[in-house]
Parts: C-alpha cells; sequence; structure tokens
C-alpha cells in the first residue's frame, strides 16, 4: 500500500511539472507572438479560401538579410476544392471612397490578399497542361487542389521574382500544392509528425513565368509605391470590370425598362413622355448634314432627339446658394468643365426659365471643386462632411419647393468634374441626374440614367480652341504615344512594359512642364497614330479629349470607365478599348488594327471632334449642347407610358 500511495505521489509530481512546462511554452509562444507579428516577423495563418488556410513562416533572426525562409501550408476540408477569395462589387465602395477615414494598420494583411487573390485569377487564364503540370500555375504560383497537402519550402532573396516587401522579407504569395498521396514530411517545419502529410518542392522546378506572371509581378511592386487600398481595387476591377459591349447591354437595358414615374403626370411630363413617342418613331435619314453617321448608335434617333430639344427643352436654375460653391465656375485647369457648362447654362437665355413650373428640368448649380476647396479651407478633410453640407442644400431647396418631392429629385441634375463628387452626391441625390467626369460603373455610375462629362484641361479660358487638329494619317510615324505622372496602380504599369522597349511606342513618364515641353507633348500627340488614355487615380482622364483635339485614335485604358456621350456615340467606330489587363499585348493589338479600319477610326475623330469643343458662345452641336442633349436624353426614356 505505501509503495501504491509513494507511486502516485511521483505521478502526480511529474503531471504537475508537466502541465507547468507546458503552461511555460504557451506563454512565451504568446510573448514571442505579440512582439515578433506587428513587424510582419514569426509566423501567421491567414484564410485563403474556403476550407484552407495558408500559413506563411519568415525566419526573424534572418528578417533583415538577404534571405528569407517561406513556408505555406494548404490545408484541405471536407474534400472541397472549390475556391472563393472574390469580394461583392458592391463593397468596392466602401474600401475605395474612404480617403479621410483610411486606417493603415491593416496594410500587410490586405496586402497579402491581394497577390494571393490575383495569383488565383490570373492563374485561370491557362489550362492547357496535363493534371500533374497544372499543379503549378500562373500567376502567383497558383498550385491546384487535388487530396490533401504538401508545403513548399523556398529559400530566396529580399526580392522574390520581382515582387518586394516592406521589411525584406517575401510576401506570402505561393499556394500550397496538394497531391493525393503525400510521402515526406518537412521536419523543419513547425508542425509535428501527427500533422498533414508533407513534401518539399524546389522553386526552380516552377514552369517558366508568363505574360500574367509578369504583370503580378509588377503589380505587386506597386504595392509598395501606391496604397494597398488602389491595390485591392485593382484586382477586384480586373476580376469585375465592365466590358464595352457588357455597357452597351446595360444602355439597351435601361432605355427598354423606364424608371418609377409619379403617380400624377404635370403637363411637362406628359410634353416628356410625347418627345419620347417621337424619337422612338423618328424617320429614317441616311447622312444629315452637320453630322457624321457612322460615329453615332442611332443617327436618325439623335437628330430627331436633339431638335426636339432645341424646340421644348426648359432648364429651371435655383437661386439659392452662396458663391464660391454655388454659382461660381473655374474656367481654367482639369475640372474646367464643371465651370464653362456652369457659366454657360446661367447665362443662357433659350433654355432657361425663371417660372420653375415651366421647367422640364432643374440644374443644382453648385461646383463639386468649389466645394472641396472651401471645406477645406474650414479643415474638413472628410468627404462625408462635404456629402452633408449637400443633403442641408437639398432639404433647403425640398422644403422651398415641391418639384423635389414630387419626383424624388428624378427631374433635377447636377454637373461635376471632381474626383470626389461621385461619392458626394450617391447618397442624398443619388435619384439625381449626375453628369461627372468620374463615371466609373463599377462605383455607383448608373448608365442610362447618369451621363458622362468630359475631362477638358482647358489652359486658356480666352482661347479654349488653341492648337487644335493634327497630322494627316500618312504623317504619323509613332505607333502609340503616352506621357504623364505616376497617378495611381496602371501606369506604373505600362511604362514597366513598353518604356523604352520599342522604337514605335512612346511611353514615357512625366515630361517637363515649360514650354518646350508641353509644345513636344503636343507634337508627340499630333504625329502619333494611337494615343494611349492610361486611368489615373480614378477611371477618367483628360488623354480622352486630348486624343480627339489632336485627331488621334484614342486608346482607352480604364476598366468600367463610361466615355462621355456614351448614350448616342458609336465609341468602338472611332476609338480603342483594351483591358488593363491586356497591356502585355498592347502593342499586338495595335499593330492586329487593319490600316483601312484605322483610317476610318481617325476620320471619326476628326468627324467628333465637333461635339468636345466649348465655345464662349454655344454653337450647335458643341460639348454644352451635348451635355445638355444627354441630360435630356436621359430624362425623356425614364419617362414610362401609363
Amino acid at each position: 500500500m505505501e509503495t501504491s500511495a509513494l507511486f502516485q505521489r511521483l505521478c502526480l509530481v511529474e503531471i504537475r511539472r508537466l502541465l507547468m512546462v507546458i503552461g511555460v511554452a504557451i506563454i512565451v509562444i504568446i510573448l514571442f507572438q505579440c512582439f515578433a507579428l506587428p513587424y510582419g516577423k514569426g509566423w501567421s495563418v491567414s484564410s485563403a479560401d474556403e476550407g484552407s488556410v495558408v500559413m506563411v513562416i519568415s525566419n526573424p533572426i534572418l528578417s533583415n538579410s538577404s534571405k528569407s525562409s517561406i513556408r505555406v501550408f494548404h490545408i484541405m476540408t471536407n474534400g472541397s476544392d472549390s475556391s472563393d477569395l472574390g469580394e461583392e462589387a458592391g463593397d468596392e465602395d466602401e474600401i475605395e471612397n474612404t480617403d479621410a477615414d483610411y486606417e493603415l494598420s491593416s496594410s500587410k494583411i490586405e496586402q497579402n490578399d491581394v497577390l494571393l487573390k490575383l495569383g488565383e485569377m490570373l492563374g485561370k487564364s491557362t489550362d492547357n497542361t496535363s493534371s500533374q503540370e497544372k499543379s503549378i500555375e500562373t500567376g502567383s504560383k497558383q498550385l491546384k487542389q487535388v487530396g490533401e497537402t504538401e508545403i513548399l519550402e523556398a529559400t530566396t532573396s529580399s526580392t522574390f521574382g520581382g515582387i518586394q516587401s516592406n521589411d525584406g522579407t517575401v510576401p506570402s504569395v505561393l499556394f500550397g500544392i496538394s497531391k493525393k498521396n503525400g510521402e515526406n514530411r518537412d521536419r523543419d517545419s513547425i508542425t509535428s509528425d501527427s500533422f498533414f502529410p508533407t513534401k518539399v518542392i524546389s522553386l526552380d522546378h516552377m514552369e517558366t513565368q508568363t505574360k500574367n506572371d509578369e504583370l503580378l509581378q509588377t503589380i505587386s511592386v506597386t504595392l509598395n509605391n501606391n496604397s494597398t487600398r488602389d491595390s485591392i481595387s485593382t484586382l477586384k476591377r480586373w476580376e469585375h470590370s465592365t466590358s464595352i459591349s457588357q455597357m452597351n447591354s446595360l444602355l439597351l437595358h435601361s432605355l427598354v425598362y423606364s424608371h418609377s414615374m409619379p403617380r400624377r403626370l404635370s403637363v411637362r411630363d406628359r410634353e416628356l413622355l410625347s418627345a419620347k413617342l417621337e424619337i422612338e418613331n423618328a424617320p429614317c435619314v441616311d447622312n444629315p448634314p452637320g453630322l457624321y453617321a457612322s460615329a453615332f448608335r442611332n443617327i436618325s434617333m439623335f437628330k430627331r432627339s436633339y431638335e426636339l430639344m432645341e424646340r421644348m427643352l426648359k432648364v429651371y436654375v435655383y437661386k439659392e446658394g452662396e458663391k464660391p460653391i454655388f454659382h461660381q465656375s473655374k474656367m481654367r485647369g482639369i475640372y474646367a468643365s464643371e465651370g464653362w457648362f456652369m457659366k454657360l447654362i446661367e447665362g443662357n437665355k433659350k433654355f432657361v426659365v425663371r417660372d420653375p413650373r415651366k421647367a422640364h428640368l432643374f440644374y443644382l448649380p453648385f461646383s463639386p471643386h468649389m466645394l472641396r476647396m472651401a471645406l477645406f479651407d474650414h479643415n474638413s478633410h472628410n468627404q462625408k462632411e462635404l456629402a452633408e453640407f449637400l443633403k442641408n442644400y437639398v432639404d433647403l431647396v425640398a422644403k422651398k419647393y415641391s418639384f423635389w418631392n414630387r419626383t424624388g429629385g428624378t427631374d433635377h441634375f447636377l454637373v461635376g468634374c471632381h474626383d470626389w463628387a461621385s461619392q458626394m452626391t450617391r447618397h442624398h441625390m443619388r435619384n439625381c441626374i449626375r453628369v461627372l467626369c468620374n463615371s466609373n460603373v463599377a462605383k455607383g455610375f448608373k448608365i442610362g440614367k447618369d451621363t458622362t462629362l468630359p475631362v477638358t484641361y482647358i489652359r486658356s479660358a480666352e482661347n479654349p480652341l488653341k492648337e487644335l487638329g493634327g497630322k494627316s494619317p500618312s504623317e504619323r510615324p509613332i505607333l502609340a504615344f503616352f506621357a504623364g505622372n505616376m497617378h495611381g496602380y496602371l501606369r506604373p504599369i505600362l511604362l514597366e512594359y513598353w518604356e523604352n522597349k520599342e522604337p514605335d511606342m512612346k511611353i514615357l513618364g512625366p515630361m517637363s512642364r515649360d514650354i518646350a515641353g508641353k509644345r513636344r507633348y503636343r507634337e508627340y500627340m499630333k504625329r502619333s497614330k494611337y494615343c494611349i488614355c492610361a486611368r489615373g487615380y480614378e477611371v477618367h482622364t483628360p488623354r480622352v479629349v486630348e486624343s480627339i483635339f489632336y485627331e488621334c485614335v484614342p486608346v482607352i485604358i480604364s476598366d468600367n470607365y463610361v466615355p462621355p456621350l456614351f448614350e448616342v456615340l458609336n465609341w468602338e467606330a472611332f476609338s480603342v478599348f483594351i483591358q488593363e489587363k491586356d497591356i502585355p499585348n498592347l502593342r499586338n493589338i495595335l499593330l492586329s488594327i487593319p490600316q483601312e479600319k484605322y483610317v476610318a477610326m481617325q476620320l471619326g475623330v476628326k468627324k467628333v471632334q465637333q461635339h468636345f469643343l466649348w465655345h464662349k458662345k454655344p454653337v450647335k452641336y458643341d460639348l454644352f449642347h451635348m451635355i445638355l442633349h444627354s441630360v435630356w436624353h436621359s430624362r425623356v426614356f425614364q419617362m414610362e407610358s401609363k
């Protein structure tokens, strides 16, 4: 009995010691994690897709050296091989449009998510290998999920295939490899032998990178040069981008399905309904004077619509609001379009009426650019505060007049070229017809209701048509031209691929802003066949109008961008649309266009030029009238017959 009791006491002592050792080990691990993880060292676990985990290990001792070690675990559960790394397009606004409130604390985690998602998305582009070869794919070395798990281990320099992290360690851009029968296990891994079957695979056995691989690397480099938010936006845009053909379908759908109408139609509503019927039954015309039929979707309907606008349209301009936010126009610079329209509409006697009861449309005369400038002077750096300011203005108008409440604002319109105009007006003015430069269909721009305001960089308010025109097609030896600041994520990628690569591709960075530099910029545009219109921070760029100004065929590289006057113009007749992910193939795409088609497009550019010009005194079919027609067109086709 004594021997048995003594043995039990010894066991209890050993158990206590064992528990103590385990407890100390857990505390040490927790402390290590607390000190290591904030700086990107140690190990971390993140969700890669449904039913899997990606684990990244980097040696904290070697973090500042030239080499780092990565281990990525892909843990399969429930035998699932589905992937769901995507995010809903509707959430994009919340990610991209919180400039003032954006927190940088999660940037490292988001960068990893960005690279993981881009690797999967680009990896889907090739499917011409055997099942064994498919395990190592394009992008970020996407690895097929087949069975259990393996561990991918690599020792590499701080720059991994062109991808470099801020702290010198390699980002988590590798996916786990899976096979049905894993034989070897990584003895150096932090997992025990009871963990999942593993196998060590050398990076030397990876396949040769494709163009998409290189694009992934370039994007990854920009993570350090641009905000993580922009990089996340890039991936979502590429995965959910809307093509020009899809935009055409959205426009057609909006014309077929009208918007809601007030219960009681006013006299003006009935006039608009009558105009809609006349436009839909417009007599056929082939080549009306003053217009280039090939550049229009339906020249007969446009001609009839424009004639009815000139004859019928009446606009009421609200008098409320004080300068500089209201009733003050800025006539020079990149945001000049909103200023020119404001000045010309407020001084117009043909369309503007003093009695609001006679109006078909109501203009809200504020400048988003001036609003931002004025409130920023009072230390307001939040778009929400600017939106609240506009809400108070709308409440004032709704309280004083009955017109806003009668239609919910659907017969009101605003004109804004500042980048923030879309965000500032998307809630309290969402029913209005919004004329916006930042016409991003993925961020709330409604094709068929909203319309695009051309970005026109006005350098001289006295002579906005200075230097108009360009060379003939035979006098344009340059295939493609671009020059500009490295705004946004896309332009660095463009230069990475094409700067100083081909003699006929003049793809440059910023040019000098002196007189000689500006003259050189214009000459390049006038002597180039195609002018690259690459998006900046937002989807729009003044190069679209500049290309038309200098009779150079625009090449629009901006996913989800709705081009100006989209309701009536057939942009594919005089411009080229290239998706952002196709930048590596830019030259081949342009060279594949037959000379006859290029000449026809260049002629189309010359013919539509008149629709993109500002005049101090408006003329028929100029930009002032075309913007007003777009608003008229949108309102007319919102009407639904009772």
